[in-house]
């Protein structure tokens, strides 16, 4: 089996799919979305099912100069 990985990148998102070349049939696909924000979340979904996470983003402190 062959597959082609597409991954469409913006500045806050990520959209990716895998196609199976022979029947371009999907294999898998997802979004992350709002990247770097707190309110950012991700969904990646098959053929079998589908899920989404919005993910728990740790404070951060930048040191000082």
């Amino acid at each position: 089996m062959t597959a082609v990985l597409v991954v469409n990148s913006g500045s806050s998102s990520l959209k990716y799919q895998l196609i199976e070349t022979e029947g371009e049939r999907t294999l898998a696909k997802g979004l992350i979305e709002r990247i770097g924000q707190r309110s950012g979340a991700s969904t990646h979904s098959t053929p079998e099912g589908s899920g989404t996470r919005s993910p728990r983003c740790p404070t951060t402190t930048r040191p000082s100069a």
